[in-house]
């Protein structure tokens, strides 16, 4: 696939702070690409260099194959924009709001359009300030979406939604990429990033600690699956019998009548078949597989939250 965005050892430091060390990735044309790390990894600062908002002190950088740095009004004729810090004059009407950064666009906007497919249009004479956490984020995403730009960047879109207008922000996003753009995606959330992410770049203190799909990430580094179920009066013996030799099966145990396996993720299936072998179905059969937490727990020996 073509690549739309290039990074090769991006740096960026405000005086003695390096924000940024050494970033490299690259974007493909039509994916959901997340940058997930922690508050203070560099995430902000990586995005911002790419759209032009930010001067880098080091490293490449390619957008649509414009330099950030040098054709920065070029590139931002093409790209769209929900930043971390968004936000509008809390007088200012959904609709004016529309028709403002609809004026600005080299290419005609349908504000009619643009309200009805965002959902806004019953919201349109309403003050930015009397908006929800959802439909401000409707509305910030209609106005990056506003010209049909190539590539969009959003930073921490969902910060402080509830989880069901988080969901439906996610669907919105999904609607981006549906409709041809390139969404590059920065989040501290990992249930996001498993969410929507085609693939993930894992930063930490400045620096890409891991990138992957991240299914791939979680099954190469996320360490084993959980398998438990009860026991239903299964004794210790035939346990170890039915799942000591298995491959792939690292450990199991026995405790108040509940059995658990630590495997890698292709023995889940071999358990499951073992059961089915001596006729036994328990009806609480569960797999816990690792997530992205456990993947930044292995690389970097804290939690995301720490």
């Amino acid at each position: 696939m073509t690549s739309v965005i290039t990074v090769d050892g991006l740096a960026k430091s405000y005086g003695s702070v390096e924000a940024v060390t050494d970033v490299s990735f690259s974007v493909e044309c039509g994916e959901i690409f997340g940058i997930l790390g922690p508050n203070g990894a560099g995430k902000t600062t990586t995005v911002e260099c790419l759209q032009g908002l930010r001067h880098r002190d080091g490293g490449e950088v390619r957008v649509l194959d414009l330099d950030p740095d040098r054709q920065p009004d070029e590139l931002r004729r093409r790209i769209g924009s929900q930043l971390q810090s968004s936000a509008l004059p809390d007088r200012l009407r959904v609709g004016e709001a529309v028709r403002l950064f609809a004026g600005l666009q080299s290419v005609p906007v349908d504000v009619e359009q643009t309200l009805a497919s965002w959902g806004l249009r019953e919201v349109r004479r309403r003050p930015f300030a009397a908006l929800s956490g959802g439909q401000r984020q409707r509305l910030f995403l209609a106005l990056a979406l506003l010209g049909e730009p190539e590539v969009v960047f959003l930073d921490e879109l969902t910060t402080g939604l509830d989880p069901q207008a988080r969901r439906t922000a996610w669907d919105l996003v999904r609607s981006v990429r549906d409709r041809g753009a390139t969404v590059v995606l920065v989040t501290h959330l990992m249930e996001e990033a498993e969410a929507l992410c085609n693939r993930v770049a894992v930063v930490d203190n400045g620096s890409v600690v891991a990138l992957d799909r991240p299914r791939r990430l979680t099954a190469e580094l996320g360490g084993a699956v959980e398998v438990t179920f009860s026991s239903n009066g299964t004794a210790p013996a035939l346990v170890d019998d039915l799942f000591g030799g298995l491959p792939g099966v690292a450990s199991w145990q026995l405790s108040d009548g509940l059995v658990t396996i630590c495997a890698e993720s292709s023995g889940v299936v071999d358990i499951a078949a073992a059961l089915a072998a001596h006729d036994l179905h328990p009806d609480d059969f569960a797999t816990k597989r690792p997530s992205l937490e456990d993947v930044f727990l292995a690389l970097t020996g804290r939690t995301l939250r720490d």
